[in-house]
């Protein structure tokens, strides 16, 4: 644990942006690695902003604010980054062959004591690994959606996953101030194999017109104490998103009740993906 003082975040998006910001809040050298200058611009720009609301509501100081943003820094070059880091964490889209690409490019030049995370909500940590020569170093670090916020980080391990490494991640996610809860590899590990399903059998409720989608959130809210209806939350995660993952979670398990609803697929299809989008379920437009 102590000799994991630098860390590189491959990917600027919302969950990337989110990590690189708890890193660097909480005292952590850390470079956000970016295929376009425009993206690393673009993620550093969202970090400032949550900052600034963060000091706004009196969370942090000014000078914890500028601390943080001088522990970020930016790259376009993955392969001359890693070669200086002991933490590289993947959070760049649930495709399987671009994250494969990334860890086998870096698996070259990162040093051998260097731990390989991926943030992946569903896809196979030991499949995953295995594109490397270091699955034993290799973990899943699931992140939740807002980063900063969110207490939950699943810590997945693959087949080979030292026991040390998980020990080290463990500890790490707690000086991070979050909550770690470890899981071993599986379709969807334990988060989206529960909640995916859930949404899916909300969206399946509207598409066989039992109920409208406020109905169906409005029952799960006030019925079930949900902070956050169903179809909402899908809306909040993307569409998109919901479906790649349970198509992971139907290929992996080849069980049906994970097939993803007719609707779902329809949705993504005509670009209403949620709140990226301004609509989905829910209209976010105006």
């Amino acid at each position: 644990m102590n000799k994991i003082k630098k860390i590189a975040v491959i990917g600027g998006g919302t969950m990337g942006n989110g990590i690189v910001h708890l890193f660097a809040q909480n005292g952590f050298d850390v470079t956000l690695v970016e295929t376009k200058k425009e993206f690393a611009d673009r993620a550093i720009a969202t970090i400032d902003k949550n900052l600034e609301r963060m000091l706004s509501k009196e969370k942090i100081t000014k000078e914890d604010k500028d601390s943080a943003l001088g522990r970020i820094t930016t790259s376009l070059d993955l392969n001359n980054t890693v070669k200086k880091i002991d933490l590289m964490i993947e959070a760049v889209p649930e495709i399987f062959e671009l994250k494969k690409s990334i860890f086998s490019d870096a698996d070259k030049y990162a040093p051998d004591h260097t731990i390989f995370a991926s943030n992946t909500s569903s896809i196979s940590i030991t499949k995953l690994a295995a594109q490397t020569n270091r699955p034993e170093r290799f973990i899943g670090m699931h992140f939740f959606n807002p980063v900063p916020v969110m207490k939950l980080v699943e810590v997945i391990n693959g087949l080979k996953t030292s026991s040390e490494v998980t020990d080290a991640i463990m500890t790490l996610s707690e000086k991070l101030g979050k909550v770690p809860v470890s899981a071993n590899d599986s379709p969807g590990f334990v988060s989206n194999r529960v909640l995916m399903p859930m949404i899916n059998e909300a969206i399946f409720t509207v598409y066989e017109g039992v109920a409208t989608a406020e109905a169906v959130d409005q029952v799960m809210k006030l019925g079930m104490a949900h902070p956050m209806g169903p179809l909402r939350l899908a809306d909040f995660i993307g569409l998109d998103v919901c479906l790649d993952i349970l198509n992971v979670l139907y290929d992996g398990f080849k069980d049906p009740k994970y097939r993803p609803c007719p609707l779902l697929v329809k949705m993504v299809d005509a670009g209403k993906l949620g709140d990226k989008t301004g609509e989905g379920f829910f209209n976010y437009s105006k």
